[in-house]
């Protein structure tokens, strides 16, 4: 991360900021569910929606993202990691994601799913420092993240998401 500071969150790609909009839940009621438009505004691409529980309304900056943007690539983000979506959560998503197909089903559209699995894993490795052997404390900054860590601290170590991340190539 910088030392600048934008007036919005950095986007990486528009998948991204959707998944992001998906984990962040209303602050009035705790509800995920929200219909999103977006627009340009002041250089920022602006999200903005009415919770579907409580009809309070929200509203997300982020930068332009670089990948995505006019687009259809189903793609999480660049070399570098996410500000957006700490390692907890990817490792979280990867998990949903993958429990989604039996362990048996070798089908096209389960292979599809699984290489999702692993690009959220692949997104988790890019918090590792060059050098380093786990995820860093810092990368888990949000509640979700932090909870998923505590869970179990091993899965976070290089060398068993490398292993996971491979099982959900084959």
């Amino acid at each position: 991360m910088s030392d600048y500071d934008p007036p919005y969150a950095i986007a990486r790609t528009t998948t991204e900021v959707m998944l992001y909009l998906d984990l962040t839940a209303c602050p009035d009621c705790g509800s995920d569910e929200a219909e999103w438009q977006h627009d340009l505004h002041d250089g920022a691409m602006r999200y903005v929606g009415a919770c579907a529980r409580c009809r309070s309304e929200r509203e997300y900056l982020f930068s332009p993202p670089y990948q995505g943007f006019l687009d259809d690539r189903a793609t999480f983000g660049g070399p570098e990691p996410s500000e957006l979506v700490d390692a907890g959560q990817w490792l979280a998503i990867a998990d949903w994601i993958a429990s989604e197909v039996p362990a048996d089903d070798r089908s096209e559209a389960a292979r599809a799913v699984m290489a999702y699995a692993r690009q959220a894993v692949q997104e988790v490795l890019k918090f590792v420092l060059p050098g380093g052997d786990a995820v860093p404390d810092e990368a888990f900054w949000t509640d979700a993240g932090r909870t998923e860590r505590e869970r179990d601290p091993g899965r976070f170590r290089l060398d068993r998401l490398l292993a996971v991340r491979d099982s959900y190539s084959d």
